[in-house]
């Protein structure tokens, strides 16, 4: 990961070196400024909204598979990449208090069309950057913060055998989903804001409702969470029973379908009841049928001569949500084989557990014959 600010000494690429040091030097109600956390992509700027996407994404796959990272000797560099990223995200809003009416969303940029030094107009190695580099401000973003909330409250669970810092990232996930649920601030992070809506424009928030909810409530237990995650309002808001495909698509913009798995797995491990089972069941019911629309043989995507399915219609950056498409599936599969449930049914078929994880597998491989 192209990681921003003073690189600890063991960073593992040998000609990358410190950078952006002075990234939020205009935040002045912030000690030392907002040094650290990611670049984006091919530039050098830092994202905060898919930055927190990708820090929730690392600590789920750190949840569910620690004895795979352990087994090839990679656990702890995941724990590091993952607190890189929270360190940050916690500079970026008053995480001591529980209450805010701020969030720094984003550090660099560039306004299209422009012909001054910025972040796309001066494509360079961070360390060489000598720029002014602004910060943006949401005070309002729903979106923001609800991701925020999930990449801190899934990283509280991953640092569990920290205790002191596990509660931080608690409280900090707390605070943020509260300024998320803010009525008065339901204005989304991005809007009108020319360095960020034209890159990272959301397209809701309810979805980060759910997510952020859900996450929460692993963390924390309280039902108060679940109950918001389960509330019909938010499905209805979020459109996740209208099995429209683009939203069966997993991205930094949506996160519908991890949430509803996240959610679903409760009521397969844990099978709570009543108030939750009816929206649970409605849940793990468009999760199934989200495993079946990647299917080819359903014909509900197009795909690639070489078999890669095309989940963005065919548009750049296929890549991201093929990894994600796989991801999904790969711990579907792994839920169902851990409560004995052979396969599921799609219409009149039925699919193994196989024909599932063979989809995942031919994802990956032709993730990489893409790449190559």
């Amino acid at each position: 990961m192209n990681s921003a600010g003073k690189l600890p000494k063991n960073n593992g690429i040998s000609w990358r070196g410190n950078s952006g040091l002075q990234d939020g030097s205009d935040a002045t109600d912030v000690k030392g400024g907002l040094v650290g956390g990611y670049y984006d992509a091919g530039d050098n700027t830092k994202f905060h909204f898919p930055m927190s996407f990708a820090m929730t994404m690392l600590s789920w796959s750190v949840i569910e598979y620690e004895h795979k990272f352990r087994a090839i000797g990679e656990y702890d560099h995941m724990k590091d990449l993952i607190k890189w990223g929270t360190d940050y995200l916690l500079l970026t809003f008053n995480s001591s208090a529980t209450k805010i009416d701020k969030i720094y969303s984003q550090v660099g940029g560039s306004q299209n069309g422009s012909k001054t030094p910025d972040d796309h107009y001066c494509w360079q190695r961070p360390e060489d950057m000598d720029y002014a580099r602004k910060t943006q401000t949401a005070n309002s973003g729903p979106d923001l913060a609800g991701e925020m909330a999930a990449a801190l409250a899934s990283a509280s669970i991953v640092f569990r055998d920290n205790t002191a810092y596990s509660k931080k990232l608690v409280k900090g996930a707390e605070t943020l989903f509260k300024f998320a649920r803010d009525f008065g601030k339901r204005t989304s992070y991005c809007r009108g804001n020319p360095f960020i809506e034209p890159f990272y424009n959301s397209s809701g928030y309810f979805d980060e409702y759910m997510w952020g909810a859900a996450w929460l409530y692993y963390a924390t237990g309280n039902n108060t969470y679940f109950s918001l995650a389960t509330n019909p309002g938010l499905s209805k808001n979020s459109k996740a029973f209208y099995m429209i495909p683009d939203l069966s698509v997993l991205s930094w913009d949506n996160k519908l379908p991890a949430a509803m798995l996240l959610l679903t797995r409760i009521r397969m491990f844990l099978s709570p009841g009543y108030p939750y089972e009816d929206m649970l069941k409605s849940y793990h019911n468009v999760t199934g049928l989200t495993m079946c629309s990647y299917l080819q043989t359903f014909n509900v995507f197009n795909w690639t001569r070489g078999g890669l399915i095309q989940l963005n219609h065919g548009q750049g950056q296929p890549l991201q949500y093929v990894a994600n498409a796989a991801f999904l599936t790969s711990l579907y599969v792994d839920y169902m084989n851990a409560t004995g449930v052979p396969g599921m049914t799609c219409g009149p078929r039925f699919i193994t557990l196989n024909d599932l994880r063979k989809f995942a597998i031919s994802q990956v491989l032709s993730h990489h014959s893409y790449l190559n």
